[in-house]
C-alpha cells in the first residue's frame, strides 16, 4: 500500500513605402534585416502590416483606373475583340503615356526589389518580376516610337501585369495582416482597467500599473487583468480566447486564472502572479512572431525553386532568341523572346510557401495551438508515434476517489464512510484531502463538523466527528492505532492505488482508493490516433503497476514506467533508434530534455509557463485530443503548400517552352496576352488556395472526428 501523504505526485531593407512593402513579401531571400530573422522576418512591426496592404491597396485600385484605358486604347486589345478605335491622333499616346506611368509608379515596388536582388548577387522572383515588366515596357516604347515592330506593342499586357501583380501583393499583405492581427487580438483581450484593492478601498487603475501579490476584483463579464490565483470567489471562467475551449471551466479558490479571459457569472478575487510580458497572453504573442519569424525546409524549397526558375527563364529566353534567330526570323525571335521573359514570372511561387505557414500560423494560435517552430508543424505529418507523459497530460495530475469499501462487520453505508472521512479531511489542504471532500460534495452528502483537528506527516489526519474519534490515513496511521487494514484489496493495490483506512474509536469502518483521475479527452484522443495508425506510447515515473493500470484502461501501446525526469530523453531516443518519427507530450517542465530531444515537442496545457524553449509547439488547453489538432494543421498546411508549389512552377515549366514556341512546327505558339493572363491568374489561384486553411477547424473535438473518420472508425 502506499503512503499517500507522503508519496502524492504533482507532478525588421527599405524605408521607401514601397520599398518597404517589398522587403515584406520578398520571402525568397530571407535577408536579414533589423527587425526580423528574414523570411517575412523584414515586416515592420504589426502596424507595418497594415500599412503595406493600405498601400498596396490603393496602389492597385490607382493602377487599375489607369489600366483601363492603356488597355481600351491598345490596338492590338481592340484588334482582339474586334472593335475601332476613333481615328483621333492624340488617342495614339493615351496608352504609351499612362503606360510609362503604370511601368515607373505601379511597378516601381518590383523594380527596387530586383535592384536589391541584383546588389546581393541573389536572384530571385523580384528580379523576374522586374525584367518582365522592363522587357515589356521597354518592347511596348519600342514599337511606339517606331524602332521595332509594331507586333511588340505589349502595353495592354504590361498594364494587366502590373494590375495583377499588385493585386497578388495585396492579397498576400492582407492575409500577412490578419495573422498579424491575430497577435494585436491577443493584446485587445486585455481590460481597460482594473479595479486593484487598496486596503478597504477599491482603486481603478490600468492593467500595466498592477503588481505581483496586487488583489483584484473581476466583476461578473470583467475581463481578468492579469494572470493570477483565485483567492475568494468561484465563477466559469470563459478561456476560449486562449485555449480554444469553448466552454467555460469553473475556477475557484486556489485555481490560477489568465489574463483576458472572462469571468461569465460571478466575481472573483484574484492575487496577481504576473504581470506585463511574463503573463500567459504575452507568452503567446512571442510564439506566434517566432514562429512567423521562423524558416523551413519548405521554405527553403520555394527559394531554391524560384532561384533556380530564374536560370530556367534567362536561359530560356536566350535559347530562344538565338533559335529564331538561327531560323531566319529575327522579329518572330524578339517577339518569342519577350514573350518567355515576361510570363516566366515566379510571383505565385513567392506565394506558395508564406501565405500557407502565415495563415496556417494565424489560424493555430486562434484554435489554441501555438506553433513556435514551423519546422516542429511540418515534421508533425510524418509523426508515427505519440509519447505522451503521463501525470498532468493524459491524467488530470491530481488524485480523485475511485472507490469506497464498507468493512463487513460495521453498520455503516459507502456514502456515510466518504461522509465522516470529508468531515476529518474538510480542514487538510493536501491534495488528497481535497479530493475526498470533493467526491462527497459531489455526490451531495451532507458532511459532520468536525473538531480537534490534528494531521500527522506521513501518518494521516484525525479529528472529532459527531463526538466520536476519526482518523483517515494510510499504513502509519493503521499502525498507529495498532489494527489491520481490510481485506480484500489485492485489486486496488495490483492497479497502484492510493488506499486510504478510516478508523473509528479504534475500529476500521472502511477504506477508499483514489488515483490520478485519467482525463476522459484521453480516451478519445488515444483511440483517434490509433485511427490514423499511431503507436501510444506513454511514460511515467510512477511504479509499474499505476502505469500498467492507466494503460490498460486507456488502450496505451507501450508502457515505461518507473522512469526519471532526466532519463524521459533516453527512451525518446530509444524509440528514434526503431526508426520511428516521434512527438514527445508533456508539460514542459521536468519533461524539457525528452521535449528537446524528440523529432516534435509538444507542451501540453501552457498556463503560465508557455513560453517553454524546448517544445516546437505549445498547447494552449490541457486537452490531449490537440496533438490531433497539430496534426491535422501539419498534413493541411503541408497539402497546400504542396499544391501550390506544383501549380506556380509547373505553370512555368509548362509556359515558357510553349511561349517560346517548341509547338511552332505545328502551327501552336502560345500567345503573350494569354500567357500573361494565365501568369497573373496562377498568383490569384495561389493565394485563394492558401485562404482555404481558414476554414480548418482545430477545435479538439473536430480533430478527433476527423481522425476517426479518416480511420474508418467509430469513436463509439
Amino acid at each position: 500500500m502506499v503512503d499517500p501523504h507522503a508519496q502524492h505526485e504533482h507532478s525588421q531593407m527599405m524605408t521607401n513605402a514601397h520599398q518597404s512593402s517589398h522587403e515584406s513579401h520578398d520571402h525568397s531571400q530571407h535577408a536579414p534585416t533589423p527587425g526580423g530573422h528574414g523570411g517575412g522576418g523584414g515586416h515592420e512591426g504589426h502596424s507595418g502590416h497594415a500599412d503595406h496592404v493600405g498601400q498596396f491597396r490603393r496602389l492597385f485600385w490607382v493602377m487599375l483606373v489607369l489600366a483601363v484605358p492603356v488597355v481600351a486604347f491598345s490596338d492590338m486589345f481592340a484588334m482582339i475583340l474586334g472593335y475601332d478605335l476613333p481615328d483621333i491622333a492624340a488617342l495614339e499616346w493615351v496608352s504609351p503615356v499612362l503606360g510609362t506611368v503604370m511601368y515607373l509608379w505601379g511597378g516601381r515596388p518590383f523594380l527596387t526589389g530586383a535592384v536589391d536582388e541584383l546588389r546581393r548577387r541573389r536572384p530571385g522572383m523580384m528580379l523576374l518580376i522586374g525584367l518582365a515588366i522592363t522587357v515589356a515596357f521597354i518592347a511596348s516604347l519600342g514599337a511606339s516610337l517606331g524602332l521595332l515592330d509594331h507586333a511588340l506593342d505589349f502595353w495592354w499586357e504590361l498594364a494587366l501585369l502590373i494590375v495583377i501583380m499588385l493585386l497578388g501583393h495585396w492579397i498576400e499583405m492582407r492575409s500577412l495582416a490578419q495573422s498579424a492581427s491575430a497577435l494585436e487580438s491577443l493584446a485587445a483581450l486585455l481590460p481597460d482597467e482594473a479595479e486593484r484593492v487598496d486596503g478597504d478601498t477599491v482603486v481603478t487603475v490600468a492593467p500595466s500599473d498592477l503588481q505581483r501579490d496586487d488583489v483584484v476584483i473581476v466583476r461578473p463579464g470583467a475581463r481578468i487583468p492579469a494572470d493570477g490565483e483565485v483567492i475568494e470567489g468561484t465563477a466559469d471562467v470563459d478561456e476560449s480566447m486562449i485555449t480554444g475551449e469553448s466552454r467555460p471551466v469553473t475556477r475557484g479558490p486556489g485555481a490560477t486564472v489568465v489574463a483576458g479571459t472572462v469571468a461569465t457569472d460571478t466575481a472573483l478575487r484574484v492575487r496577481v502572479t504576473a504581470v506585463g510580458d511574463d503573463t500567459a497572453l504575452a507568452g503567446i504573442r512571442r510564439l506566434v512572431e517566432e514562429a512567423q519569424n521562423s524558416s523551413s525546409r519548405a521554405q527553403r524549397l520555394a527559394d531554391t525553386a524560384a532561384a533556380w526558375l530564374f536560370w530556367f527563364a534567362l536561359g530560356a529566353g536566350v535559347i530562344t532568341a538565338l533559335a529564331w534567330t538561327f531560323l531566319g526570323m529575327p522579329d518572330d525571335a524578339v517577339i518569342r523572346t519577350v514573350t518567355v521573359l515576361v510570363i516566366a514570372c515566379p510571383h505565385a511561387l513567392g506565394l506558395a510557401i508564406p501565405l500557407v505557414v502565415s495563415i496556417a500560423t494565424e489560424r493555430a494560435a486562434r484554435g489554441g495551438v501555438l506553433v513556435k517552430d514551423r519546422l516542429a508543424l511540418e515534421s508533425m505529418r510524418k509523426v508515427d508515434t505519440v509519447l505522451f507523459d503521463k501525470t498532468g497530460t493524459l491524467t488530470k495530475g491530481e488524485p480523485t476517489v475511485t472507490s469506497i469499501r464498507a468493512a463487513g462487520d460495521v453498520d455503516l453505508e459507502e456514502d456515510e464512510i466518504l461522509a465522516i472521512a470529508a468531515a476529518v479531511e474538510r480542514d487538510s489542504e493536501h491534495p488528497l484531502a481535497r479530493a475526498i471532500v470533493g467526491h462527497a460534495q459531489r455526490r451531495g452528502l451532507t458532511i459532520p463538523t468536525a473538531t480537534e483537528f490534528e494531521a500527522s506527516t506521513a501518518v494521516g489526519v484525525t479529528a472529532t466527528v459527531e463526538g466520536r474519534s476519526v482518523s483517515v490515513g494510510g499504513p502509519g496511521m493503521l499502525d498507529a492505532h495498532g489494527v489491520r487494514g481490510l481485506t480484500g484489496l489485492d485489486d486496488w493495490e495490483r492497479d497502484g492505488r492510493i488506499i486510504l483506512h478510516v478508523v473509528r474509536d479504534g475500529v476500521v469502518v472502511g477504506a477508499l482508493a483514489l488515483a490520478d483521475e485519467i482525463r476522459e479527452e484521453s480516451r478519445h484522443a488515444i483511440a483517434a490516433l490509433h485511427g490514423i495508425g499511431v503507436q501510444v506510447v506513454m511514460i511515467t515515473g510512477d511504479a509499474e503497476a499505476v502505469a500498467r493500470s492507466v494503460a490498460e484502461e486507456l488502450g496505451v501501446d507501450r508502457v515505461y514506467a518507473g522512469v526519471r525526469p532526466e532519463d524521459k530523453a533516453a527512451k525518446v531516443a530509444e524509440l528514434q533508434g526503431e526508426k520511428r518519427t516521434v512527438a514527445m507530450v508533456g508539460d514542459g517542465v521536468n519533461d524539457s530534455p525528452a521535449l528537446a530531444r524528440a523529432d516534435v515537442g509538444i507542451a501540453i496545457g501552457a498556463g503560465t509557463d508557455v513560453a517553454i524553449a524546448s517544445a516546437g509547439v505549445i498547447l494552449a488547453s490541457d486537452d490531449p485530443r490537440s496533438v490531433l489538432s497539430v496534426i491535422e494543421l501539419s498534413r493541411s498546411s503541408y497539402r497546400k503548400m504542396t499544391q501550390n508549389l506544383w501549380w506556380a512552377a509547373g505553370y512555368n515549366l509548362l509556359s515558357v517552352p510553349l511561349a517560346a514556341g517548341v509547338l511552332a512546327p505545328i502551327g501552336f505558339v502560345l500567345p503573350m496576352s494569354i500567357g500573361a493572363l494565365l501568369m497573373s491568374a496562377s498568383t490569384v489561384v495561389v493565394a485563394l488556395n492558401a485562404q482555404l486553411l481558414r476554414r480548418l477547424d482545430l477545435s479538439p473535438e473536430a480533430s478527433a472526428a476527423a481522425a476517426f473518420a479518416r480511420g474508418g472508425r467509430s469513436e463509439g
